[in-house]
Parts: C-alpha cells; structure tokens; sequence
C-alpha cells in the first residue's frame, strides 16, 4: 500500500468512512523537536484537525527556535505545553496525565538528540519525561542531516527504539536545506497522517501528495561537451541564425506555459520584479552588432595554448556556463564521494598506530620497579633464602555466626599474620596468606584468599597443602554456635536466649597430624597468663615444631591486639627465645629468617 493511496481497515467499511471523512476523535500528544523540519508540524496539526483527531502539542526549546507556541495553539485549539516546571500544570502532575490521556504519541520531527535521549532513557525537560513516562504507542518521525541519519549511533538508536516496541518512520530521501542530497527528510504530512491512521487502525482518506519535482528525483544530465556547446552558441549562416532563434522562441514559450500551469513563487517572481534589459527582437540585436566597430584580433602569445584545444577528460561533467531559465537549483546534488568523511574510517585512523622498530627501553634498578618483592621476577632469585619454597600463612580472626547480625570473634587485626606474608614473599617463597574478615591490603607477590569461619578456614588449609613452612597466626575461634539462626533474635523479658556452642575444628592439630604436613609447622598462642608454661604445653599438645608465644593481656600487652608493636617468645624442642618488644614488621623479618635458617639443614639431611 503507497502513501498516495487511502489506508482502510475494512473495504466493507470504506463507503461510511469516505462519507464521513473523519477520524472518530483519537487524541494525539504531539512532540515537536528542534529542527527546521518544525515549520511542517504546523501542517501536520491541520490535517489531523481536518481529519477529526484532537491535537495536543508539547514544544521542545530546540522547536521554539522554528515555530511559536502562539500558531500551534491557534491551529490545535489547544493550550500548548513547554515546561515540565510549570506550578500551575504539575500541581496535578500535569506531565503524567499528557502521557497518560493520548491515544497515540507522536513525535516529529525527532532529532538525533531526541532519538538518543529516547534510546538512553533520558528524562530531562518536558518531551523526553512524557515519553519516559507514557504507556500509549510512540511512534516518532526522524528529520536529521543525511550524514548524522547515517551515523552508526544514530542507526544504532534506531534499532534500541524499534525493540523497544517505538515505531520509527523511515525519513525520505532528497535535497535538504544545508544543501546536501540523501535520506534524512521528514517525510511529507500527508504521509505522517497516513501512517498514524495506520497506527490507530483508523479508516481515513489521506490526502495525495503532490509529485516530487523532477530535479529531485531525475539523476543529474550529463551535459553537452564545450565544443558542441560552443557550436550550437555562435550558428554561422543566416539560415542557421534564424533556425536558432525559432528554436530559443519555442523554448520560451514552452517554458512559460509551464510557469504559468504550474504557478508558485517563480511566476510571483516574475509578475513583480521587472526585467534587468528591455526585450529586444533579434534584427534589432543583429544591427547593434553591425554598428559596432570591428576588434582587431589579438596577437598570439608564444608559448600559451588555445583555450579550445584543450583536451576535456572523460567522464567530465560540462554543463552550459550560463544557466537556462527555470533550470537553476538552490543547492545541487551532493556527491557522496566528494564529502570524504567515513565515520568508521576516521574512528580507525583514530587509534594509535604500531611504527615498525619503534620500541622505547628505559632500565632501571630492580628495586625501584614495581615487580621488586616477586621472587619470580628477580633477575637473580636464588641469594633469596626462602626461594623455590612454598609458605603458607593463616592470619586474622575468624566470625562465627549466631543470627544474620551477631558472631562470636575475638579482636584480632591480622596485622602479624600479613607482615610475615610481606616478609616470605621478600625472602623468594611462594606464598599463600588465607586471611580472616580484615581490612588489610594484600602484600605484594602473595596469593591471598579470604575466609570467614573457622571451616572455611581449615577447608582452604586442607587445598593448600602441602608446603615447606606453615605460620599459623590467624586467632581461630574456638566456639561456634551450634544452631545459627536465620533471623535476629530478639530480647524475651529478662531471661536472655540459649545459646549452645559447639567446638570448631582445631586447624594446627589437624595439620601436624596429616598425611601432607609441612616441614616446619609453627602455631602462635596468645596467653594471659602463664605464657612461656602455656606455650610448652600446647606446642607437645598440637604437634608443633614451634609456638610463637606473646602475652595479650591488659597490664603488659596492650599494644598487641590491633596495635603495632609485638613481643614474642620462640619455644621450640631446644628451649626457648624471647625477643624483645619491636614493630610486627621487625617481628615478622626475626621469624622468617629463622625459618629460613631451620629449613635449610633439613634439606641437608636429604641431600
């Protein structure tokens, strides 16, 4: 079905419908974009009034530029609609009940903007909110440069609103009024007409549109070569003169028969402005030049060739120097080619460019690089003491939960367990530090992974073994709750709620008596009272090499539990060495250097 052609919903219907010639009162919010294309809205309000369609128009800022609030009012009989800050109109939140009562949302023209706010979901003055808002069918009618329809964003927002369920016009094709040839025209009114009726299902008549001019759809003629030109320009008989002069008198009359059927403003033209020379006829023309005195010729300029002589190429198109009446255009027909502009392509010469041989080296001392403290990146790893090791760390606290709000903890940072991972991984090991819920950055070169009960602890333990070194210096929970609940528990008068603990897995105990345990097991205790006695006891209880002691009570350890200084007691089978009260990152360099120095003559022995 064309857009010349009455759109009908039923041929048995059609008879009543031409009768009535009317639409049955649908209800059209009409958003006007802003674009030059907005002088032909005011037509479009027409049509839809003379169809029988009420008319309610929202105005963009861009559109107050082209047409006035006034004339669309006075053409809809409708109050017009600009601001979404409107006191008297959003007291009843005027934008929700315009999306609301139309039966069909119009929009045209729709700019590239607009077709970008309605693809991105932007709401930010009157036109795009109602859109956002409405639950009626869109259907928007797209008016932009060829170059920017064309544009893949443009395409692309295209393709979003047409899944979105919006229908989107296709734009027609021809001159536009920057001067360019090509798709991106608002379509004619008549055929938007047609196309709501067609929306709404309606049954009307649309009124034919007035074919295209020639020039716009003939392709461009391919004029005469100069020389033809030039000959049919200077006739050198008598015969031939008189011969021309009927042919351009015919001419002339045949195009002012066409001006005066066709009319317009080339004939307003003519009735008003008068001729620049009085019309003369050609004997009096042919006198004048008898009168006039004869030019002596030039003299030939060495060296310069006859402008005549020179070759044309082919393929040149050669029109008339001069034009011919009626046969001027505003703006010709733009070459494609001609413009040079791919948007892809210039995104592509956009990139940076690889130049061949081109690589640029600055050295610098391993230290000062950000891959030193990666004994895999060392040029020269094997001086480190712990290199080709794998170390594992446990470090931090670990929540047990009661309900989704509380947990049983206790109040350790971490800050030991992760100054030894710093330290082993600075000494070449490979390390793995399986940290408790802390907030601590990961040193650098070591393989975090994070846990938070004391389960999911002795699991990932389980997944790491087996390695040459474990320092166990995470503060495991000893209790968990037995039953966790899954909603808060509430206060319940006095008496407070039963809670029945349970023993978590003891992680050091279970991993020195594994099939997969390490070559030094180290566990840490932390004592109230008692410490070195304690830390004797535990270390034949657990099946430690060694136990990393230090007193965490108030009167003498203060400083330990969160703090930055930590004192220590080294209880291994040959006695026992307290180190006196440092930084935990010296704390952590003691350690490991001892490690490194223990593990060596077990290696011996292998050898």
């Amino acid at each position: 079905m064309g857009i010349h052609s009455p759109i009908r919903a039923d041929p048995r219907e059609h008879a009543s419908s031409r009768r009535a010639h009317r639409m049955s009162g649908p209800r059209i919010l009409l958003v006007i974009g802003g674009g030059i294309a907005a002088y032909k809205a005011c037509e479009l309000v027409r049509l839809i009034r003379k169809a029988g369609g009420e008319v309610t128009c929202v105005l963009t800022e861009g559109g107050q530029q082209f047409v006035t609030p006034m004339a669309l009012a006075a053409l809809s009989e409708n109050k017009v609609y600009t601001s979404l800050f409107d006191l008297k109109d959003e007291v009843e939140m005027g934008h929700i009940q315009l999306s609301r009562e139309a039966d069909l949302v119009v929009v045209c023209p729709a700019t590239a903007d607009m077709l970008a706010k309605m693809a991105a979901g932007i709401a930010d003055d009157l036109a795009t909110t109602l859109i956002l808002a409405t639950d009626k069918p869109v259907l928007t009618v797209p008016a932009m440069n060829v170059k920017m329809w064309e544009h893949h964003a443009t395409q692309r927002n295209a393709d979003w609103l047409r899944q979105a369920g919006v229908a989107v016009m296709d734009p027609d094709e021809g001159p536009m009024a920057c001067g360019e040839f090509g798709p991106g025209r608002m379509p004619e009114p008549p055929a938007i007409l047609g196309r709501i009726a067609a929306e709404l299902d309606l049954d009307i008549e649309v009124p034919e549109l007035a074919p295209p001019a020639a020039a716009q759809l003939a392709a461009p003629v391919v004029q005469a070569p100069v020389d033809d030109v030039l000959t049919a320009r200077e006739p050198e008989t008598e015969a031939e003169v008189e011969e021309q002069a009927e042919a351009d008198t015919e001419a002339d009359g045949e195009e002012g028969e066409a001006e005066q059927g066709g009319g317009g403003l080339g004939e307003l033209l003519s009735m008003i402005i008068p001729r620049s020379t009085e019309q003369r006829s050609h004997d009096e023309i042919e006198a004048d030049l008898e009168a006039e005195p004869e030019s002596e010729p030039e003299p030939d300029m060495p060296g310069l060739p006859d402008p005549l002589d020179v070759p044309i190429p082919e393929g040149a198109d050669a029109g008339p120097i001069l034009a011919k009446k009626g046969k001027a255009s505003s703006a010709p027909p733009t070459d494609p080619a001609a413009l040079g502009f791919d948007p892809a392509a210039q995104e592509a010469r956009a990139m940076p460019q690889q130049i061949a041989n081109d690589v640029q080296t600055a050295e610098i001392a391993f230290d000062d690089s950000p891959l030193a403290g990666q004994a895999a990146f060392d040029p020269d790893p094997e001086h480190r003491p712990l290199y080709g090791k794998h170390v594992l760390i446990t470090a931090g606290p670990t929540h047990e939960p009661i309900d989704p709000v509380r947990y049983i903890a206790n109040r350790s940072s971490g800050k030991q367990g992760f100054s030894i991972a710093a330290m082993a991984a600075a000494a070449g090991a490979r390390v793995t530090l399986i940290a408790g819920p802390v907030h601590l950055p990961t040193p650098v070169g070591v393989d975090r992974v994070d846990v938070e009960t004391a389960e999911d602890m002795a699991e990932e333990v389980r997944r790491a073994l087996p390695v040459d070194i474990a320092f166990m210096v995470a503060a495991v929970a000893d209790w968990k709750s037995r039953h966790v609940a899954g909603e808060k528990m509430k206060k319940r008068g006095s008496a407070p709620p039963a809670l029945i603990l349970a023993e978590n897995p003891d992680i050091l105990a279970g991993t020195a008596a594994g099939r997969k345990r390490p070559t030094l097991l180290i566990g840490f205790a932390a004592e109230t009272e008692n410490v070195i006695e304690n830390a004797k006891s535990k270390r034949k209880r657990k099946g430690a090499d060694w136990i990393i002691a230090n007193n965490v009570s108030s009167n003498e350890g203060n400083s330990v539990m969160g703090g930055d200084l930590n004192q220590v007691h080294i209880v291994t089978s040959g006695g026992v060495e307290s180190l006196p009260e440092m930084p935990k990152e010296d704390v952590a360099r003691e350690l490991v250097r001892r490690a490194a120095a223990a593990l060596a003559p077990v290696e011996d022995d292998h050898d």
